[in-house]
């Protein structure tokens, strides 16, 4: 279903005549049109960085960490989401012939990406990363999340201002109309809101509640998984855009790349979840954060001194000592579009 780029956009359940008017694209340098979706997807970026560095000393890293991540993941992240969307859209992308054509696989700029591309990419950086810089992943991945929460929660809205990623028709209030021409028009569920809200819910759980009586590094995450997991299995049954698996069917239905991920997530994720907390009895006194406390509390304590406050880590100079677990070698948990974003 194509609707014209620049149409009007109106919620008529809730807002009558009133439309949304604006363009897509924000302004142009000469020729070049500089779209809004992508200066929404860079707003996200910068609102997650400032969470992350705010958040850091929390989970016993520092905001070098944080700044090294963005550099390393933003390139990789779209290239992530890029090559997913390609691979399952790989007929877009062929020649006559049946070979690809490589001008249009590169050629992001023209549209085409997917938000599970960019996770994967995300989770084999901080696993490298966590790796060369000695530090636990799990501590590592419960801070990424908040700041992949935050980029998804707005960048979602550059789908909104692309006219795109929307779900099936629907008569509900909050029903968004579309054009589809200048004398045709669907009215559709706003599934770039769906997620954009239950993103929100999100990240204020794990920041409010989740962080708070965090029993092992990974809790984050796994919390993370669990709840994208939901909501994307949910919101991906509505939208009309799906990246399938192939041509592979259950149950006469083909496949929804996106949902069955999601699905596989959540089971994953609740095992995981389960596991840490009420087979492994996980106790905070574990977290990295606490390990470093520690560290920094004992010379204090046999010298008489209050022990100085701590909250970041020191891989550099931090050596743990004999008789305290090593916070560096063990890792909790394994894991921890201008075009559509899948």
């Amino acid at each position: 279903m194509t609707v014209m780029q620049d149409s009007p956009i109106s919620f008529p359940g809730l807002f009558g005549d009133w439309q949304f008017t604006a363009s897509s694209v924000a302004f142009r340098i000469g020729e070049k049109p500089i779209y809004w979706y992508g200066i929404i997807l860079g707003l996200g970026v910068l609102l997650g960085l400032w969470l992350c560095t705010r958040q850091a000393k929390n989970y016993g890293l520092k905001e070098d960490n944080v700044l090294d991540m963005v550099l390393w993941g933003v390139p990789l992240g779209i290239l992530g989401a890029r090559t997913y969307y390609v691979l399952f859209y790989l007929d877009l992308f062929r020649n006559e012939s049946g070979s690809l054509d490589w001008s249009r696989v590169v050629a992001i700029w023209d549209g085409g990406g997917a938000i599970y591309g960019t996770v994967i990419a995300c989770i084999i950086l901080a696993i490298v990363y966590s790796h060369a810089k000695k530090l636990k992943l799990g501590a590592l991945t419960d801070l990424c999340v908040l700041g992949l929460l935050v980029g998804q929660l707005v960048g979602r809205w550059g789908n909104f201002m692309n006219r795109e990623a929307f779900g099936a028709v629907t008569t509900l209030p909050w029903r968004m109309r579309l054009w589809t021409s200048a004398t045709r028009y669907i009215e559709v569920h706003p599934t770039f809101l769906y997620e954009s809200l239950w993103n929100l819910a999100g990240l204020l759980l794990i920041l409010f509640i989740i962080s708070k009586g965090r029993r092992f590094d990974g809790e984050n995450t796994w919390f993370y998984f669990l709840w994208y997991g939901l909501g994307r299995s949910w919101i991906e049954g509505l939208r009309t855009d799906s990246l399938y698996l192939f041509d592979w069917e259950l149950f006469g239905e083909p496949i929804r790349v996106s949902q069955a991920l999601s699905m596989v997530l959540v089971l994953v994720s609740a095992f995981m979840l389960f596991y840490n907390i009420h087979i492994k009895k996980r106790s905070a006194e574990d977290l990295l954060v606490n390990q470093l406390a520690r560290v920094s509390a004992a010379p204090a304590a046999e010298s008489g001194e209050a022990p100085a406050e701590t909250g970041t880590a020191e891989e550099d100079s931090y050596q743990p000592r004999e008789e305290e677990p090593a916070c560096s070698g063990e890792t909790e948990t394994e894991e921890a579009d201008h075009g559509s974003d899948h």
